[in-house]
């Protein structure tokens, strides 16, 4: 068996970049999400062992909440995955953070007032 890792470098204009790392051999590799195998998926090798993995993420697979990608090589073997995260589901996220966030920041505020009102 053979072990490779996986590693996300960046996403940038719908396209999702990795790196793969592995044993020196013949590395072919399937993108897919929702069980439907992804087109335009490019396999570079770059070194003995290592290859950069360029995924062009399809407009169809945008949509709200969490959207699952696997990538698997030949065999079926599940090398990784990675995610994008849309709409309401990250909406959410984000106002309780900054929920989280006000509410620290005024009890900074009452403990601040309170040393200044002590000192004077």
């Amino acid at each position: 068996m053979t072990l490779f890792t996986l590693t996300p470098t960046r996403l940038r204009e719908g396209i999702w970049d990795g790196e793969i790392a592995g044993t020196d051999s013949d590395l072919r590799v399937s993108v897919s999400h929702m069980g439907q195998r992804l087109d335009g998926v490019e396999l570079t090798k770059t070194a003995p062992g290592a290859w950069a993995l360029r995924v062009p993420i399809p407009a169809t697979a945008i949509s709200d909440g969490v959207q699952t990608f696997v990538v698997c090589d030949a065999d079926g073997m599940t090398l990784g995955s990675f995610a994008i995260v849309a709409g309401d589901v990250l909406a959410h996220d984000l106002r309780a953070e900054i929920d989280l966030l006000r509410t620290e920041l005024d009890m900074l505020k009452r403990a601040f007032r309170q040393h200044c009102a002590d000192s004077a």
